[in-house]
């Protein structure tokens, strides 16, 4: 009770289902307008808390390592993200790391988005990384 005192919004005692967390979440989600918690970009959509993601309406399997990047690339849409960075941020990989696996994660994404075409969701910009949202 001290911490609903000393403003939270909620809490959960021990032990307690990921399904309450989960619906807890969203009853907050609903009371808070202005989150950054549902991310979009064109017809892609990734829901941080639910953790889900959908392409044309259509719901896309990914593993946590795929979604970690694909939600730190949209929160930097509109920009150009090393490679370096995201071995840092998503994989905690020191960047001196010589390591294809960024590489490697892109294009599983790619390949599970359906990501080709003219103009792709997910662009590589030579010499700079990656980026969401440059066009």
């Amino acid at each position: 009770m001290r911490c609903l005192d000393l403003g939270a919004d909620d809490y959960l005692l021990k032990p307690f289902s990921l399904s309450e967390l989960r619906a807890r979440c969203r009853a907050i989600l609903r009371r808070r307008r202005d989150t950054n918690l549902v991310l979009r970009q064109d017809n892609l959509e990734l829901n941080r808390v639910e953790r889900t993601v959908n392409r044309d309406g259509v719901s896309v399997s990914l593993t946590n390592k795929e979604f970690a990047l694909l939600e730190y690339l949209l929160l930097n849409r509109g920009r150009a993200v090393s490679r370096s960075t995201l071995l840092e941020r998503v994989w905690n990989i020191n960047a001196t790391s010589s390591t294809n696996v960024v590489d490697v994660y892109v294009n599983y994404l790619r390949r599970k988005l359906t990501d080709y075409g003219e103009y792709p969701l997910i662009q590589t910009v030579r010499g700079e990384g990656y980026a969401i949202g440059l066009h």
